[in-house]
């Protein structure tokens, strides 16, 4: 029989060994999965988040994480005008970036703008795989040059457009444009110039199929 001292000498490896594994799998994740995953959490505590007090939580990465988080809505298939909405946050973004600024300044209206714990859950399960899948490419600190803030002044110019294709009410032209900045967002977040450079290529692929979309769209109404 079992004494009460070997029952918590048991229970306590077995508490090790979750917690173990629970670091293991928090370290193994890259930022951006980290700062969602704090956000989901949030979510479902409080039943739904306020989009200025996210963009608060997301922490010191400050834009890219911005850039991300005004990303993911247009990126899934939720009701509504997601894509003009976040699509012309997303511009306003851009041009800061372009010229800039330190902090990131978005209309009040938008900041007030509530997200419920349904349409994070939603936007993870869409958007989850791909920020996973992109993160498991980036090394971090490879090539950083190409992710400090002279060159991330220059990423405002594509981040612009592609928050433009984004805010066009074309069908199915949202998700590239998504994936593409997904990409250069996670890619800044990791520093990895690399995969920035990938992230561009995507923006000007994207930036192409949404050019052929809205020709096709215009002239099937023509």
């Amino acid at each position: 029989m079992r004494s009460i001292g070997d029952h918590y000498e048991t229970e306590g490896r077995r508490q090790h060994s979750m917690r173990g594994r629970s670091e293991q799998r928090w370290q193994s994740e890259g930022i951006a999965s980290s700062r969602l995953r704090e956000l989901a959490a949030l979510g479902q505590a409080e039943g739904s988040i306020e989009i200025g007090k996210a963009l608060s939580l997301m922490g010191q990465a400050g834009t890219t994480l911005v850039i991300l988080l005004l990303t993911l809505p247009a990126l899934t298939p939720i009701p509504g005008p997601f894509g003009m909405v976040f699509g012309t946050a997303l511009a306003l973004v851009a041009l800061q970036i372009a010229s800039g600024c330190e902090t990131i300044w978005l209309p009040a209206s938008l900041r007030r703008r509530h997200l419920s714990s349904g349409t994070i859950d939603v936007t993870l399960r869409y958007a989850g795989p791909l920020i996973v899948q992109a993160e498991k490419f980036t090394h971090r600190d490879r090539l950083a040059v190409l992710t400090r803030k002279p060159v991330q002044m220059l990423l405002g110019f594509p981040i612009f457009l592609l928050a433009i294709a984004i805010a066009l009410p074309i069908p199915f032209g949202n998700f590239l444009p998504a994936f593409a900045l997904i990409v250069i967002a996670v890619a800044l977040l990791e520093r990895d110039g690399l995969v920035t450079l990938i992230g561009l290529i995507l923006s000007v692929a994207a930036l192409a199929a949404t050019a052929a979309l809205a020709y096709g769209t215009v002239t099937a109404f023509v």
